[in-house]
This record gives structure tokens, C-alpha cells and sequence, in this order.
């Protein structure tokens, strides 16, 4: 009887109630009364959703992969009772399809309106938030006439906006924010004469390292005044060219309560910030960020100079990522009272927050630990309310911070701290200050300490991030000594990327309603089975890679879970191939690749790869056999990596349907059949890696079949014949690698098409002829250009200077004859000391719209492999960080000097020009090029001295003069003396202490012949030593005590003379009064 009534209030409250534009429940109809509605009931009874429809929902069901939303949508039920689903209880016809994704619920799929087509009576429509995989909205979006309310945000649609969408002209509501859109608006939007929600917003930037530029809406605003006359909230975003009449538009729009203008250049525009600043006393929200706003710009828009200001109404405030300075924040006192939401770029430690302000963003604002110096006691009144801070990405280093956000509120649910310097433990108390946290996002710091167990005591915790840190100690203790009051909410743990070591104990099950779980990067050890697992039924993301793990689970085991993610690299899963894999419906991303598994692959596994809609990673294994060639269309933006494994045979044809085939390092050894079939099976293939393999013969001249490319290596392999001159198609390649093959004849001259090339590896063939022109005037994106071990012959083209970014040539071991260029100098990249690295990773992964088109969402970037002579070695570099700037021209014909103007290129790490027949001086100025590490200039008939600059080369730790017409001496200094004979061998002339030779000129040190002596005089040289001695001392203290103080005091030397008189006057006297007396 209870049910009979709550249907019989259910279908009345439908009766009642029709959708409006909030998507709330208003009047059905006005004059209906309560009787008339009773009576409808009375006579229709309960109303089920027709056949048609539910059939139509099912079909969507089928088409896409549900996480944990659609488990009520079943065959045999009725579709009104299904989640997210409202019908007319007079008709049954499906009125709403509410079905917003959110955290690790979702929807996961290409789509295609269509397939709802038979809901004709569909008035509310909400996909927003799941994952649709590049799908475009399609054109039949137009035929849901009756629609009021449509949300499609955040939704990984791509493409442009249907014009069909001006056929809805009763839409209230539409928001197409945060997608992959480009192109214009259409004009057929203006037929909305009912919206009161616009929101068009962009999106820059994707997961990962990814930013797409010019993946957004662009063009005019193609409204004028009067059209969309009900707004009430604007969002726009993009690369729009804003002309006088769209700020008419906005300006005439006189219900706008929310103005939403991220990333528009307002900064120079007056009539912008004219219309902004006469709607702002009605704005509740104000969003522009990223608009090149400055303190002048902000003031005029608030009015300030005139006192006239009124911001009463403003509740949401985002002033982020502008030119503002710490004086705005005088502005933002005389309304932050009312503020809910403050987004900023700067922050002042005593500003006064407003009671209302619940969240507050200042990530990215280059906050320091003095930003925060001040008394808290004078915030905590003023900011109980706040539930919301984010801090990330600034450069706080002390955990005062922390002492500061437990005086900031009592009430905090969500704390970012992600992406700072932060250092020392995780404070004690944490959980007491911290009692209401439910997302907690402390990564991309440097915490140390073991991971406090108190963390898991805070009882409303949802979400723990704590990787990208150094936190150590074991596991198990933090699993086992925390209380986990949170066990029934806690849905995400991260710890990935630490120094955690120990085994997961069995009692980590207590989380069971854990969905997400990640411990990559650190060093666990011991055995994962069932027992650690069996709670574990709502768990969709499971990452265990890089650690020690060993993974024994019974080959029939049937995992209480569906994973949607599943990443355990490194991991022992092996030997056997993992059975249990077959029951995971839902993956989307499959990693087991190095994880010991032999034998071949299950053909139930193939058939899953459709299924993996990013990524299926097997490389490093010890898997064999062929792959069967199966009629699989594989979704696009997939990533297949079956690389370092004994996979034989011919390549399958519906491998091409990956955006990503890594397939290096197996036993594949026919590539006859792979392109040339007439069905775009490799349209849209970006990478195709076959190296190290057993490929022979001819390579099929059809590549146009795959003109999606912009990663190509076929090296080591046995192929032969020309390079098919159909690789001219491939315009997006930006690396083409055919190194250590048999080709023969010339680079076809139709390779000058692909413009886009950083890096071109031909080496080690048999090709001939001259070095193309065209390369440096067409290739002029080139980094790195390897064509040694060929033909190639006459002259070196002046055209090759107009490679202004190369960084490493080689172009050794072929036959090139004549002079050197003089125009090296133009190697802009070699001329600067250091090198931007990340200026040079965009010149490689430039991120553009053919990034996204190729690989969807997730670009695991191109692992390329550069193979040199490096300091006198074969060497191989995988992704240098490129820093190598290497020239090397050696073992050729050429003749002449050395260019002078090698001596610009100062950023130039290794020079290597030997086993040529270059004659003249070494430059003098050579030291000039003091990031030179190795030179080699062996084997030529270079003449003259070594210059003294070359000593000063500091990091020279590579030297070969050998073999040449050097003369003169080897400079001395500094670490010339470390290179031994080896290196200036060979030069006649030349000489010093290195070839153990002396110089001309060199005064040979003469040792004095010593005396032949005697044994009884060596008996009494004791006796002369001590007398020399003494006779020394005697007639040095003698004579400087005579006339030492004579010559340094003139008082003495006026005393002596005037005693040398007195004593001659004596004499004198003396000699006369004895001569006297002998007269008489």
C-alpha cells in the first residue's frame, strides 16, 4: 500500500512540474488544478517509457564504456526508472538524459548524438564531463527540437560547432565550454532568442606535457546588438578577432549577471573595459583571467578614481595569471565581503578576506614563505568560511606554511599544495587542525620522513596525494597504525614517486571502497595475491609499476573489480600470460610491459585491443609467435608498444589503425603488405617504429596511405632498393630515420615536401650522388642531420648553411671532395654558448593541431635515437637532451684551410674533421670555442704551430693532432700536459714534453763536473765547511755592522765622521810632537 502511494506522489509531482531553464522543476501548466491532475492519473495509470526509446538507450549503452553510472540500465526494466533518466508521466516519452560525469564516474567512448535519435521529446540533455574520445557534435544535434537545456562541457569533443544548432530555438541553456572546438561560431546561433547561458569557453591545455595551440574557436563574434537579448551568462574563449560592434553586443545585453572572458587580449582595449565596467554593479561573476589586465585596467574598470565604485553584488572574482601588482589588493578591501570565489596572481599576507569567501585561489603567484609572515589571529574570524585553498605552484619551501592554514579556517574541505619547494616532514597535528579535509593534494614538493599514519585518522579524507615527494620508511606501518575512520569514503591514494620500501600488507583491504591506487616509483617489494585485492570491487585504477612487486594470482581468479587503468611495468606477473585479464571489460590503459612474461599471446587478447582506447604496452617481454592478422578496427589515439619482444612474421594490417606502432627490437620480416591497400587503414598512424628487426627487401612505394606520419624509424634492418619517392608525401613528418640499411641511389628529391623534419638519419647505406641543395633550403626545421657512411660525393652545398638550428651533422665517411664552406657561421644554434632546452624540445613536439588530430589526448612522445661518433666512438643517445652540437665532416676528400669562422660557432661540444686532406693552420683563435670537448683534426696535412688558445679550452678532455705537418712547440698550460704522444704523433716537427722531444733553441740543462776527490780529504771536509762558514758569518756581521748604521741613520754617520776626524786630529798631533823631539 506504502509503494502504491509513493507511485501515485511521484506521478503527481510530475504532473505538476515541466522543465525550465536551470534545470529545475517549474508549473506544468497554469489552470490545472489538483482534481484535473488526480483524474489524469485515475485514468492512465502508471505511464512505463515506450519500447522505441528504451531500445534507443540501449543502443547508446552498447556504443560506450560505462564507469559505475549505468548499472540500473538494464534490459528488462523500465527506462523512466533507469539512473539519470526523468520521462512524462502522461506519455512516457523520455523528457530528461541527465547523466553529468564526475570524479572516477564517467562515460568513456566515441559518440554520436544519432543514436539518440528516437528521443524526439528530449527537452533536457547533460553529457558534460566524460571522456568522448575526439568526437565531433554531430549535425543531428538539430533535430532535438524540443530541447530547452543542453550541456556538452568538458567532454574531449573536438571539431567545429554544428550550425544546426540555431534550429533549437527553444535552448535556455547551452555550454560547449572546454572541449577541443575550433573554427567560428555560427552565425545560426543568433537564432537563440530564448538563451539566458552561453558558455563557449576554450581549452589551451591537455593532461600530460601537451599544450595545443590553436586548438580553440577563432574568427569574428558573429553577433550584433539585440541578438541573445535574455543573457544572463557569457562565456567566451579564444582567438577571436573582437571588433567595436561585439562590444555594442555585450554592452546592450541588459540581464548579464555573469561575464566569463578568460584569455582575451583586453588589455589595449578601451571599449572592452567601457562595457565590462557598466555592467559590473549588476555582475554576481566577473571571470578574466589571462586577459593582460594591469592596475590601471582594473581601476577604471571598478570606477576607482571617481569613488563611484559599486561591486556589491560580486560574488566570484578571478583576476588570475594578469600584470596586477600588490596594490590592487587596496581595491579588492572594499568589496571582499561579499566574495564566495577570489582567483589571484599575487597575495598580500594581512589583507582582509570577507566572512563569505569560501574558495581562494592563488596558485601560480611566485608566493614565497615571507608572503605569509604575519599574525594569523587577524584573519581567523574574517575567513571561517573558506573550503576551498589552493597554493600550488609557488616557491614555499617551510612547513610554517602549514601553521598558517590551521589559523586560516576550521572549516577547510580541499587543500592544494601541489607543485612547491616544500621540505621536512608532514607537522604533527595535521589531522586535528585539519578534522573536515577531504582532498588533500601535497605533490611535486621535497617532504620527507615516513608517511605519518595520523593522515588517515582525519575521518572525512576522500583523496591522499602525496607522490612526487622524498618520503620514506615502510609501507606498512602507515596502512596498520592509522585508524582509517575514513575507510567508507577514502577513494584515492597516491604515493607514486617516493623512496617507500616494504611490503602492502593484507590489511590495506580495509580501504574497500578505494577506486583509485597508485605506488609507482618507489621500492616495495614482496607478493601481491587475491587476498590483497578481494575488497577491492569499486577499484578502477590500479598502478603498481617500478617497484619489486610480485604478482601471483590463480589463473581462474575473477577480480571483484572492473579497471578502467591497470599499470604494472617492472612488476614480476610472468611466466604465464595473465588470464584474469580477460574479465577486465573496461580497460582503457594497459601497461605490463617488462614484467617477465614468455610465451605467446592468447588470441582472446587481440580482440581485446579494440577495447584499450590509449594505451597497450607489452614491449620488453619474452613474447613469440606471430600476430594474427584479425579484422580489428583499433580506436584512434591508441598507443601499441609490442617492442623487445620475438614477435616473427608478417606485420598485421590492422595494427595501422594505432595512432602510436612501436614495434623495434622483434624477429618482423615483411613489410609488402602494410601500406598499400585502399582502405585508410593508416590514416591516422603519427608514429611507426620498426627498427631493429629482420626487414628486408624493398620498401613499397605508397606511403601516401599514411600521410598522418610524423615519426618514422626503420633503422637496422636489411632493406634494400631506393627510398620510394612517395615518402615526399608524408608533410607532417618531423623524423625519418633509415639508418644502417642497403639503399642505394639518391635521396629522392620529392623528401624536400617534408618541411617539418627536425631530424633526418640516412647513415650508414649505400647511397650516392651530391648532397642536395634542397636540404638546407627546405629542410630549415632540421636539428640533427646524419648522412655518414655513404656515397656521397663532390662538393659540400653553401645551400647546407641555411640550417640555422642544426645541432648535430654528420656527415663522415662518404666522399665529398673540395672545400669547406665558409658560411658555418650561420649555425645559429652552434653560436650560442648555452642551449634552451626548452626552446628546443618546441621546436621537436611544437604542439599543434596535428598532434591532437594524430594522437587524441594522450601523446606519449617520441623516444628518438641518435647514433654518432662521439669523441672517437660509436655512440648512441636516446633523447640528448640536445646538448650535443656536433660537426662531423671527417673521412672525405676535402682540401683547403680550415674555415676561420669555425671559431663563432663557441657552443660547438665535439669538432671532428680528420682523415681528410685539409692543409693551412689551425685557426688561432680556436680557443674562442671554449664548450669544445673533443677535437680531432688527425690525419691531414695541417701545417703551422698549435695555437696557445687551444690550451685554454678547459673542458677539452678529447685531443688528436696526429698525423699531419705540425711544427713548433705544444703549448704549455693548464691540462695540455694530460694528452699523451698518441695525440701529436706523427707531425716531424713538433715537439716538447709530450713526444718526449726538446724544441730548438732550448738551453739543455749542464750539470758541473765534480772534482775527483780523495778519501782522507773527504775525511776533513767537515772541518773547511764549518770554516767557510764561519768566515761568512764573520765578514757579513762585520761589515753590515759597520756599515749598516752609517748608511741607514745620518745621525751615526755624523757621529763616525766626526770621530774619524777627532782620531785623525790625534794622530796628527801625536806624529808631530815625537817629530819635534826627534829634531831637538
Amino acid at each position: 500500500m506504502k509503494k502504491n502511494e509513493e507511485s501515485d506522489e511521484k506521478k503527481k509531482k510530475v504532473l505538476l512540474t515541466s522543465f525550465d531553464e536551470n534545470g529545475t522543476e517549474g508549473r506544468y501548466k497554469k489552470g490545472r488544478n489538483e482534481m484535473d491532475l488526480i483524474k489524469l492519473v485515475s485514468i492512465y495509470g502508471e505511464v512505463k517509457c515506450l519500447d522505441k526509446e528504451r531500445r534507443a538507450l540501449l543502443t547508446f549503452k552498447q556504443g560506450i564504456r560505462d564507469v559505475g553510472m549505468l548499472s540500473t540500465w538494464r534490459d528488462e526494466d523500465d527506462c523512466c526508472k533507469w539512473e539519470g533518466i526523468t520521462c512524462s508521466n502522461q506519455t512516457g516519452h523520455v523528457l530528461r538524459l541527465h547523466l553529468p560525469g564526475s570524479g572516477f564516474h564517467g562515460l568513456i567512448s566515441h559518440f554520436n548524438i544519432s543514436t539518440l535519435i528516437d528521443l524526439q521529446n528530449l527537452e533536457h540533455l547533460d553529457l558534460s564531463g566524460h571522456q568522448f574520445l575526439n568526437s565531433y557534435i554531430s549535425e543531428h544535434i538539430g533535430l532535438f527540437t524540443k530541447l530547452r537545456y543542453l550541456n556538452l562541457s568538458n567532454a574531449e569533443f573536438s571539431g567545429r560547432i554544428p550550425p544546426q544548432l540555431g534550429s533549437l530555438t527553444h535552448l535556455q541553456y547551452l555550454d560547449l565550454s572546454y572541449n577541443f572546438l575550433e573554427g567560428e561560431i555560427p552565425s545560426q546561433l543568433k537564432h537563440l532568442g530564448q538563451l539566458q547561458y552561453l558558455g563557449l569557453q576554450s581549452v589551451a591545455e591537455l593532461q600530460g606535457e601537451i599544450t595545443f595551440q590553436n586548438r580553440e574557436l577563432s574568427g569574428a563574434i558573429p553577433f550584433q546588438s539585440g541578438d541573445l537579448p535574455l543573457l544572463q551568462t557569457l562565456k567566451l574563449g579564444g582567438d577571436f578577432f573582437l571588433q567595436t560592434k561585439d562590444a555594442e553586443w555585450v554592452s546592450n545585453l541588459s540581464f548579464l549577471k555573469n561575464i566569463d572572458l578568460t584569455s582575451f587580449s583586453l588589455g589595449n582595449s578601451h571599449q572592452w573595459l567601457q562595457m565590462i565596467r557598466k555592467h559590473i554593479p549588476n555582475l554576481t561573476g566577473l571571470r578574466l583571467s589571462d586577459c593582460n589586465l594591469s592596475d590601471n585596467d582594473v581601476e577604471f574598470l571598478f570606477d576607482i578614481q571617481s569613488n563611484n565604485s559599486s561591486t556589491s553584488s560580486l560574488t566570484i572574482l578571478d583576476f588570475s595569471d594578469n600584470m596586477l601588482t600588490l596594490s590592487i589588493f587596496q581595491l579588492l578591501s572594499k568589496f571582499g565581503s561579499n566574495l564566495q570565489e577570489l582567483y589571484l596572481s599575487m597575495f598580500q599576507g594581512n589583507f582582509n578576506f570577507g566572512p563569505n569567501l569560501e574558495q581562494l585561489d592563488l596558485s601560480n603567484c611566485n608566493l614565497s614563505d615571507t608572503s605569509f609572515l604575519m599574525p594569523s589571529t587577524s584573519i581567523v574570524n574574517s575567513s571561517s568560511s573558506l573550503v576551498v585553498l589552493s597554493l600550488s605552484y609557488n616557491l614555499l619551501t617551510s612547513s610554517n606554511i602549514f601553521h598558517w592554514i590551521f589559523n586560516f579556517t576550521a572549516n577547510l574541505h580541499t587543500l592544494y599544495l601541489s607543485g612547491n619547494l616544500l621540505e621536512g616532514p608532514i607537522p604533527k597535528g595535521f589531522d586535528k587542525a585539519m578534522n573536515s579535509l577531504e582532498y588533500l593534494d601535497l605533490s611535486i614538493n621535497k617532504l620527507q620522513g615516513e608517511i605519518p599514519p595520523f593522515l588517515g585518522n582525519i575521518c572525512t579524507l576522500q583523496i591522499l596525494d602525496l607522490s612526487h615527494n622524498n618520503l620514506n620508511g615502510d609501507i606498512s606501518r602507515f596502512i596498520q597504525n592509522s585508524s582509517w575512520c575514513n575507510r567508507h569514503v577514502f577513494l584515492a591514494l597516491s604515493l607514486s614517486f617516493n623512496r617507500i620500501t616494504g611490503m602492502i600488507p593484507k590489511s590495506i583491504g580495509l580501504l574497500s571502497n578505494l577506486m583509485y591506487l597508485a605506488l609507482e616509483g618507489n621500492s616495495l617489494t614482496g607478493e601481491i595475491t587475491e587476498s590483497h585485492l578481494t575488497n577491492f570491487s569499486k577499484l578502477v585504477v590500479l598502478i603498481l609499476s617500478n617497484n619489486s612487486f610480485s604478482l601471483k594470482f590463480d589463473p581462474d581468479w575473477i577480480p571483484p573489480f572492473q579497471l578502467i587503468d591497470l599499470e604494472v611495468a617492472s612488476c614480476k606477473l610472468g611466466p604465464n600470460f595473465p588470464s584474469w585479464l580477460h574479465t577486465q571489460n573496461n580497460l582503457i590503459w594497459l601497461d605490463i610491459s617488462d614484467t617477465g612474461i614468455n610465451g605467446s599471446v592468447p588470441e582472446w587478447f587481440w580482440y581485446m585491443l579494440p577495447l584499450l582506447l590509449y594505451c597497450s604496452n607489452m614491449s620488453h617481454n619474452n613474447l613469440v609467435g606471430a600476430v594474427p592478422n584479425l579484422a580489428l578496427r583499433l580506436p584512434h589515439g591508441v598507443l601499441i608498444d609490442l617492442s623487445s619482444n620475438q614477435f616473427e612474421g608478417v606485420i598485421p594490417s590492422f595494427l595501422l589503425h594505432a595512432s602510436s606502432l612501436i614495434l623495434s627490437e622483434n624477429k618482423f620480416s615483411n613489410t609488402s603488405s602494410l601500406l598499400c591497400q585502399n582502405n585508410n587503414i593508416g590514416k591516422n598512424l603519427g608514429t611507426l617504429v620498426l627498427a631493429n628487426n629482420q626487414l628486408e627487401g624493398s620498401l613499397p612505394d605508397c606511403w601516401e596511405s599514411v600521410t598522418s606520419l610524423l615519426f618514422l624509424d626503420l633503422s637496422n634492418n636489411k632493406l634494400t632498393g631506393k627510398i620510394p619517392p612517395s615518402m615526399g608525401s608524408l608533410v607532417k613528418l618531423e623524423a625519418l630515420v633509415l639508418r644502417n640499411n642497403r639503399f642505394i641511389g639518391k635521396l629522392p628529391s620529392n623528401l624536400k615536401n617534408c618541411t617539418n623534419l627536425f631530424l633526418l638519419d640516412v647513415s650508414e647505406n649505400l647511397l650516392s650522388g651530391p648532397i642536395p641543395s634542397w636540404i638546407g633550403e627546405t629542410l630549415q626545421r632540421l636539428i640533427v642531420l646524419s648522412m655518414a657512411g655513404n656515397r656521397f660525393s663532390g662538393n659540400l652545398s653553401k645551400h647546407l648553411c641555411y640550417l640555422k638550428k642544426i645541432q648535430a651533422l654528420d656527415l663522415s665517411k662518404n666522399k665529398l671532395s673540395n672545400e669547406i664552406p665558409t658560411c658555418l657561421q650561420n649555425f645559429t644554434a652552434m653560436s650560442k654558448k648555452s642551449i634552451n632546452s626548452t626552446e628546443t624540445t618546441g621546436l621537436i613536439y611544437w604542439k599543434n593541431n596535428t598532434y591532437y588530430e594524430t594522437y587524441g589526448f594522450f601523446f606519449s612522445g617520441y623516444t628518438f635515437n641518435i647514433t654518432l661518433m662521439w669523441k672517437g666512438v660509436k655512440s648512441s643517445f636516446k633523447n640528448p637532451e640536445l646538448r650535443l652540437n656536433n660537426i662531423d665532416l671527417s673521412s672525405n676528400h676535402f682540401t683547403g684551410e680550415i674555415p676561420k669562422e669555425i671559431v663563432y660557432l663557441v657552443g660547438l661540444v665535439s669538432l671532428n674533421l680528420s682523415s681528410n686532406n685539409l692543409s693551412g693552420e689551425i685557426p688561432a683563435e680556436i680557443g674562442n670555442i671554449t664548450s669544445l670537448e673533443s677535437l680531432d683534426l688527425s690525419r691531414n696535412h695541417i701545417s703551422g704551430t698549435i695555437p696557445s688558445s687551444l690550451s685554454q679550452i678547459d673542458n677539452l678532455g678529447k685531443l688528436d693532432l696526429s698525423n699531419n705537418f705540425l711544427s713548433g712547440r705544444i703549448p704549455p698550460g693548464r691540462h695540455m700536459d694530460t694528452f699523451d704522444a698518441s695525440c701529436f704523433e706523427g707531425n716531424p716537427d713538433l715537439c716538447g714534453s709530450q713526444l718526449n722531444k726538446t724544441c730548438p733553441g732550448d738551453m739543455a740543462p749542464v750539470k758541473p763536473e765534480e772534482p775527483t776527490t780523495h778519501d782522507d780529504e773527504d775525511d776533513n771536509s767537515g772541518f773547511y765547511e764549518a770554516l767557510h762558514m764561519s768566515l761568512g758569518f764573520g765578514f757579513f756581521t762585520g761589515f753590515w755592522g759597520l756599515l749598516g748604521p752609517l748608511l741607514l741613520w745620518k745621525r751615526w754617520r755624523i757621529a763616525y765622521l766626526r770621530f774619524l776626524n777627532k782620531v785623525a786630529d790625534y794622530i796628527y798631533v801625536t806624529a808631530a810632537v815625537y817629530a819635534s823631539k826627534f829634531h831637538k
